[in-house]
């Protein structure tokens, strides 16, 4: 009570001048060492090198080795500084925090055997073909519409349906 009556007594001597609005900041960390952002998310990798462990802490054996930097995989769980991810072919295990980047990428349906997927000059399914994408290429995401999604990657930028990608949620939209 004392501190809303100095507060008060300030605002009313100073008449408020040099103060600054307080606004809210987005959450760095979790008291418990989380993120504090959403899970589920997409994520990718940031390392060529990037440990798949059985569980959540360094004790536990790797269960397999991820060899390519910005592959897109899914965070399903949080445990202080380790992430539960899920890849592309629906195997799942824990990597160590720093390994992961916000970066947003995404791979052309890596389900599509023996397919391609037209890539097109605007974001519609009228819009000119510019490119045919084989399943399983990496690209950066630099926007979805809920519909489409601009892919750039070597020697490619264009846009790909949604539904398509591996690495982005059915109607999310990225700025």
């Amino acid at each position: 009570m004392r501190s809303l009556k100095a507060l008060a007594l300030a605002l009313a001597v100073t008449g408020g001048a040099g103060l600054q609005p307080i606004t809210a900041r987005p959450a760095i960390a979790a008291e418990d060492g989380t993120s504090g952002l959403p899970v589920p998310r997409f994520v990718s990798l940031k390392a060529d090198k990037v440990n798949v462990r059985n569980g959540p802490n360094k004790d536990h054996d790797v269960s397999w080795v991820f060899n390519r930097a910005g592959l897109p995989v899914e965070v399903t769980a949080e445990f202080e500084t380790w992430r539960r991810i899920r890849d592309a072919d629906g195997a799942e295990g824990w990597v160590y925090h720093s390994m992961l980047s916000l970066r947003r990428t995404a791979l052309v349906a890596p389900w599509l055997k023996g397919e391609t997927v037209p890539m097109r000059d605007a974001p519609n399914t009228d819009a000119k073909v510019v490119a045919r994408l084989e399943p399983s290429v990496l690209g950066v995401v630099k926007t979805c519409d809920g519909k489409f999604c601009r892919l750039i990657g070597d020697g490619f930028d264009g846009y790909v349906q949604q539904s398509q990608l591996f690495g982005i949620y059915p109607n999310e939209k990225v700025e």
